[in-house]
Parts: structure tokens; C-alpha cells; sequence
């Protein structure tokens, strides 16, 4: 009956959690008060983790075809299923798809897998919908995908900046501790840029709903600002960076004054004004953002927006001040380390740069290395829809679903030659494709790793037994990689093995050259690797208690050691002129579910706050087309169309209509 240290499934804060088992079976959960992401507290999904736990809908026995076959044959199967498919058309015509669901270790294993055996890059993550725009932004100013600060910054910071996060429904913890922050400094300022009113505006001392798509015009117009006032820092620019009078050049001829940029977001004058005024006179400045800013045609550039900021005013690398990055699921920091992006190789490494392709290819001792990038996430789903891609196997995630255009993945999945789906649920919109389905373990059963937002690695411990035939997801791909022939490489017993092989990549030929490093976790053993506690990246033998912020020195990781100020030249949404389609469809999280609800769809609680998806409009635009408070919808796109409940609110921006992410035919149709 001892009680089990552990990490929240959910979002990206990476909360620890306290498991008690129960003499009838049960659990009680816990927050964890040692851990220093939440240190204690909960949300409303992590406090009913217990109630998500049964085995009710779980996929508990391999499958082929809908028959149950034991593991011997049904990784057979897939090993020479994918051998035949390589061997007739090339490596490029198989690919894997997975997830920020996934532990460091699954993630390390699959990597290792497709880029040095398979030696194709057509592997890429769900993390893609959310996180790559981040990580190409962080590169092209920082050289790395480094997240500098930590989330005691937000405590100590002055004036936080919330840019397209509806923080308290998606990381409620983070709220938690701002609310926390704000209560106890009078002096500290929150302002929520977002097109819609929600319930984080309900601690903002201003809220910018600016027209979607307009982020780097108001950031644009804030660099130009700054630079006008004389609030740039000379000494940290001249020491520390270069391209700032191309950017600042871009900035201004964009974003010329503070009333054009109030007309172009469709934003007062006066509250633009007060912003910039904000964020000028306050040194200790934290901009955090999520997939508001990440999920769009233009996500990087919002993203360098937001950091030439910082870097004008060398608010970065020290305590209360930075740009930070909201991740949103529990591991896509952890998949971005092991390289599960289709533009990456493991350890922070970069795909196309032949040293480093040397450095794992020696480390792996592996027969051949990908040497250029594979599809990424929707591409990856257009290939498969037009015979290039042949075989796909799909790992911890629900792309019939998730996916930007989900009809089309649908489709070219029932098209494809071979589907591979590695899932605790049975039945999912996904499964429902697969010819050979593989039951993975869920949480309260994995043993691994995961990274939070604030470059924080965390132990997921178990505490159940496996139930049926379930596995863990790296043990399936190694066991396919030893059937394709690759069986020194795979020959893993246990997560802490594959955690020690990706700790040891991640220094070497390192010496400080690339940001992420964790050496010092190399030789933890068996007995370390479970007593593991919470630490943050880099963590090398000269800092084993790990890195609280990064860039405080003003180095940073590009070839000249300077951070780079990135021209922004702002592009108009795709929808401005689309008169077919007149409305801007908004996306997001509610507050009591997750994702497409195999997990929180279980909890009676939970499911009680929302109980069907809804649509909100403004008021104008609800006597426009002629829908009222209640009744059912029918919105319509290019790419499909669903059924809705109707609220009206003057918190929804006119000309937008905000739609939640989490329903599938599982729960509402259509």
C-alpha cells in the first residue's frame, strides 16, 4: 500500500503527482508537494485521474484483421510487412506517427528506429500540430530549441504577457501559480492577447482581442515602439546579437505607429498604447504563449515577433523575464530531445548538418543515417493518400481526428497497404483503420520519463499492473527492429537502459556546443534512474543539480554565439479575403477534458462541466445568420463540416466562431 511519486498525463506544466493505493483496489490521487512545477496542487482533469484508470474500451490483446493473435506473430507480421514494403519500394515508402502521449523512451526507441536502421526521416509527431512552430522559432534566434526561463520567472516577473493561451482551461496550474503571483505583488500587470474573452482575462489588467492573425503587426509595432522610446539595451544588442536594423527596418515600415497597429488588429488605440507603455517601462517582463501563436500559417514568425522583443530589450536569460513557451501536451519537450520531429535527429541535433549525422550514426553504430528531412505531419497523410507511403505505423495518437484536415487522413488511411496502430483504447476513430492493432500501456502503468514545459525532467512511475498482454511502446519497436534484423541495437531490458543510451548521446562531442545535455544522467543506473528526481536540462557532471535558465551569460548557440533578430514582415490570414467563407474559425480546450477524450471521457465528473460541443458567436454575428441561444448549427468549411449547439456571447470577437477540439464520433456525431 506504499504510495507511488509520479507525472500528471495531461498538459505540458508536467504537475507530480501522489498515487495511494486503496485496500479495495482503488487509488487516490494526489498533487505532489515536493514537485517544484506544481508543489501540490492540481487541476480539475489531474485531481480525477482515479476515475480514468478502469479497463473499460482497453485494447488488452494483439490483433490482426479484428483477430487476436499472440505477440510473436503479430510483430512478425508488422517486421516483414515493412521489410517487403522497403525492400520493393525504398525506405521513404514506410513512416511512423506518434505523440507527446509518449514517454522520452518510447520516443528515443522509435527515433532510433526509423532514421539510423530504416534510414529514412518519415517519422513525425503530433507535437507538429502544436510545438513545431516554437521550435523553428527558438532556432532561428537562439541556434537551438532552447526554452531559457522556468516558471518561477512568472512569479517573480512584473508585467506576464499571455499571447494566444487560454491558460487557465489549458494549463491551470500555471494559472494558479500567476494568480498566486499577482496576489502577492500588487505591482505585477497581466495582459491576455487573445481574439476571445476567456476566463484568463478574469485576472487581466487588459485584454487585447485582436483580430486572429495579427500577432506579429501588434509585436512588430511594440519592437518599432521600444526602439522609438529608447528602451533598447545598446550593451546587450551590440555584445550579444546580430540583424537587429533589418528587423527593427521591418517593424517599422509594417507597424509605422501605434494607430495604425490598433487598425490593422482592430484594437483601441489606448489600450495598444497602454501595452507598449507596459512593457517599456517594465524590466522584468515574462512573454509566455501557446497554441494560439504555434497553430498558424504564420506561428514561426509570431514566435520571432515575440523574442526580437526580448532580445531588444535583453529581458532574456534572467530571474522574472523571457519569452517562454507553453507546451501542450505532457512530452512534446521530451520528443523534441530525441529528435521526433521529421526535420531532426536526436540529442538537439540537426538532420541536415553531416557532423552531426557522423556524431549519432559513430553513437548508434547504425547502418545507415537519414540525410534529409521526411514528411511532416499532414504531408506525411498526403503521401500516404496517394500511394508513396505504404505502410504507416501510428503510435499513442489519433490522427482520424487530430489532424488539421481529418476527412483526408481518413481516407488515405483506408487506402493505405498497411496500418499499423499502437493504442491503450480499443476502439478509436483511428483503430478503426488499423489492420494490426498493438495494446500499449497507459498511464499508471508506463515506466519512463517525460520533460514539462520548463526543460523539467520528470519520473512516470507505475503503479498498476500491466493489464492483459499490454506492452510498452519502445519494447514493440525494438522487437520489430530485432525482426528487421537489427537486434544488437535493440536489445534493451528496461526503460532506464534506453534512458542511459539517450542521456549518453546527448554529451557527446558536446562540451557545451549544444544546448541540451544530460551526461550527468548517463550512469544513473537502475537504482537512480527510479529514485530520479525532478531536475531540469542541461544536466552535466559540472551541474548535476541541473539548469535553472539559460542565456544568462549572453551566449547563445548559433555559429557566431549571438542571438539573431529575425525581419518580420507580417502576412495577411488566409481567410481576409475569403468571401465564400466569411467567419475564422477558433480553436481550443475546454477545462475538464482533453484531447479527443479517450482518457477524460471516462471520468463522470469531468464530463459533467461540458456535455456536448458548441460553438460561440457573437452576438451580431448570431442575428446575422440567423441562429439563436440553444439551438443547433451547422458549420460549414472547406475541409468539412460538424453539428453544434449555438452560444452567444459578447466575448466572442465578431467575424469569429470558437469551436472546441475534443469531440469524435466516439462521443457526438459529427
Amino acid at each position: 500500500m506504499q504510495s507511488v511519486k509520479t507525472t500528471c498525463p495531461y498538459c505540458g506544466v508536467g504537475c507530480g503527482v501522489v498515487v495511494t493505493p486503496v485496500a479495495d483496489g482503488s487509488v487516490e490521487v494526489q498533487g505532489d508537494s515536493d514537485h517544484p512545477a506544481n508543489y501540490g496542487r492540481l487541476c480539475s482533469k489531474g485531481s480525477a485521474l482515479a476515475e480514468t484508470i478502469d479497463l473499460d474500451g482497453r485494447l488488452l490483446y494483439p490483433e490482426i484483421r479484428g483477430a487476436r493473435v499472440d505477440w510473436s506473430t503479430a510483430l512478425t507480421v508488422v517486421a516483414e510487412g515493412f521489410s517487403r514494403i522497403i525492400r520493393e519500394h525504398g525506405p521513404d515508402a514506410v513512416a511512423l506517427y506518434v505523440s507527446g502521449q509518449l514517454l522520452t523512451e518510447d520516443y528515443y526507441v522509435a527515433n532510433k528506429f526509423v532514421k539510423g536502421f530504416i534510414g529514412t526521416a518519415n517519422i513525425d509527431t503530433n507535437s507538429r500540430l502544436c510545438m513545431a512552430s516554437s521550435v523553428a522559432g527558438h532556432k532561428r534566434a537562439f541556434g537551438a530549441d532552447t526554452v531559457p526561463g522556468n516558471y518561477a520567472d512568472l512569479e517573480q516577473a512584473n508585467l506576464i504577457v499571455l499571447v494566444g493561451s487560454n491558460t487557465a482551461w489549458c494549463h491551470p496550474v500555471i494559472f494558479q501559480r500567476i494568480t498566486h503571483a499577482k496576489n502577492q505583488n500588487p505591482d505585477l500587470k497581466i495582459v491576455v492577447i487573445d481574439p476571445r474573452r476567456t476566463q484568463t482575462c478574469d485576472i487581466a489588467d487588459l485584454h487585447l482581442p485582436l483580430k486572429p492573425g495579427t500577432d506579429t503587426l501588434l509585436f512588430n509595432g511594440l519592437l518599432a515602439y521600444l526602439h522609438g522610446n529608447g528602451d533598447s539595451n545598446p550593451y546587450f544588442i551590440n555584445a550579444h546579437t546580430e540583424g537587429r536594423d533589418a528587423a527593427l527596418q521591418a517593424a517599422t515600415s509594417s507597424a509605422p505607429s501605434v494607430e495604425s497597429v490598433a487598425l490593422s488588429c482592430g484594437l483601441k488605440e489606448t489600450d495598444v498604447a497602454l501595452f507598449y507603455r507596459w512593457f517599456s517601462g517594465t524590466e522584468k517582463v515574462v512573454s509566455a504563449y501557446s497554441q494560439g501563436v504555434n497553430q498558424s500559417s504564420s506561428g514561426t514568425d509570431k514566435v520571432n515577433a515575440i523574442i526580437n522583443c526580448h532580445l531588444l530589450t535583453g529581458r532574456i536569460g534572467r530571474p522574472g523575464m523571457g519569452p517562454f513557451s507553453i507546451t501542450g501536451q505532457p512530452n512534446a519537450m521530451g520528443g523534441r530531445e530525441v529528435g521526433g520531429l521529421a526535420n531532426q535527429l536526436a540529442a538537439h541535433m540537426d538532420l541536415e548538418n553531416a557532423a552531426h549525422r557522423a556524431i549519432v550514426q559513430n553513437f548508434w553504430k547504425s547502418p545507415v543515417i537519414a540525410d534529409k528531412a521526411g514528411l511532416k505531419a499532414v504531408d506525411m497523410f498526403k503521401a500516404i493518400g496517394d500511394g508513396r507511403i505504404k505502410a504507416v505505423w501510428i503510435i499513442a495518437t489519433n490522427p482520424v481526428d487530430s489532424l488539421p484536415d481529418a476527412d483526408q487522413a481518413r481516407k488515405a488511411l483506408q487506402t493505405c497497404e498497411l496500418v499499423v496502430v499502437s493504442d491503450c483504447i480499443r476502439n478509436t476513430d483511428t483503430a478503426a483503420h488499423a489492420h494490426i492493432l498493438l495494446p500499449a500501456l497507459a498511464w499508471g502503468e508506463k515506466d519512463g520519463t517525460v520533460t514539462n514545459s520548463e526543460r523539467r525532467i520528470s519520473r512516470q512511475r507505475p503503479f498498476l499492473a500491466p493489464p492483459g498482454e499490454a506492452k510498452a511502446d519502445w519494447w514493440m519497436v525494438a522487437e520489430v527492429a530485432k525482426r528487421m534484423g537489427f537486434a544488437g541495437a535493440f536489445d534493451y531490458g528496461s526503460a532506464a537502459q534506453v534512458f542511459a543510451e539517450h542521456a549518453a548521446l546527448s554529451s557527446m562531442n558536446n562540451a557545451g556546443s549544444r544546448d541540451f545535455d544530460i551526461g550527468g544522467l548517463a550512469l544513473l543506473g537502475n537504482a537512480g534512474y527510479d529514485t530520479l528526481s525532478p531536475v531540469q536540462w542541461p544536466v552535466t557532471p559540472q551541474q548535476p543539480q541541473g539548469t535553472e535558465r539559460l542565456f544568462g551569460n549572453g551566449r547563445f548557440y548559433t555559429p557566431t554565439g549571438k542571438a539573431r533578430f529575425i525581419a518580420i514582415t507580417p502576412r495577411p490570414p488566409v481567410h481576409a479575403t475569403d468571401v465564400e467563407f466569411p467567419f475564422v474559425l477558433n480553436t481550443g480546450r475546454v477545462r475538464d477534458q482533453w484531447h479527443t477524450m479517450t482518457r477524460t471521457g471516462k471520468s463522470p465528473r469531468l464530463s459533467a462541466h461540458i456535455t456536448e460541443p458548441y460553438a460561440e458567436l457573437h452576438p451580431e454575428d448570431a442575428a446575422r445568420v440567423g441562429v439563436k441561444e440553444g439551438a443547433l448549427a451547422r458549420i460549414n468549411s472547406r475541409w468539412g463540416k460538424m453539428a453544434v449547439r449555438v452560444k452567444i456571447t459578447p466575448d466572442q470577437l465578431r467575424g469569429s466562431i470558437f469551436v472546441p477540439i475534443h469531440w469524435t464520433d466516439q462521443f457526438a456525431s459529427r
